[in-house]
């Protein structure tokens, strides 16, 4: 599917996040404005694209951006303020880091908060669609995926380098073997509830 530049006509930011559903690490956002006649058919949603492309493409919208800006908020203030609420704020803190101000917002799923007296729009599966909220979800991933590799080098028990802090099998069993971190999100259900009691 070709994903299309959403509009023409005023200066406009794709915002979006990763790392929501993940047990450990921060939600981290990214902001972009892209060029009016910006163009790429490698570009998608960063689910739809492996390692690789992400990596290939990171650079190119880095390079080809009117701007961006990325932003990570921390565990310990997901766990003050809720996740939905933190990745809302990472969202408000990656639109901060843009030197150019956007006329619009154009923002990947169905909540956000209003940023400033800059009117928005909620696109549900808009990474998907729009080459902006594509371009911001890619660079979300990928600094967020720098930040895990880096922490897992303190912790390799975890093996963050491969599941990037989501709840796999794997890292799941690593919590129940050795407990959690300072990385771990404490308001999340870190293990599944036991059904049965240990007698």
């Amino acid at each position: 599917m070709l994903l299309i530049n959403h509009s023409n006509l005023v200066l406009e930011c794709g915002t979006d996040e990763a790392g929501r559903g993940c047990l450990a690490g921060p939600v981290t956002a990214a902001a972009v404005i892209l060029p009016k006649d910006f163009k790429n058919t490698v570009l998608n949603d960063s689910k739809q694209l492996s390692e690789k492309k992400r990596e290939f493409l990171k650079p190119v919208i880095e390079h080809d951006a009117v701007c961006f800006g990325v932003a990570h908020v921390f565990q310990e203030e997901i766990d003050s303020i809720n996740i939905l609420n933190a990745s809302i704020l990472a969202m408000h803190k990656s639109i901060d880091e843009l030197s150019t101000k956007p006329e619009y917002i154009i923002v990947d799923g169905n909540k956000f908060k209003p940023y400033k007296d800059i009117p928005f729009e909620t696109i549900i599966k808009g990474d998907g669609k729009y080459l902006s909220i594509a371009a911001a979800s890619v660079l979300a991933k990928t600094y967020r995926d720098l930040y895990m590799n880096k922490i897992h080098e303190e912790f390799p028990m975890y093996n963050w380098r491969k599941n990037k802090g989501y709840p796999t099998k794997e890292h799941r069993e690593a919590i129940k073997k050795y407990g959690i971190t300072k990385y771990h999100r404490k308001s999340f259900r870190l293990l599944p509830e036991q059904l049965k009691l240990d007698l």
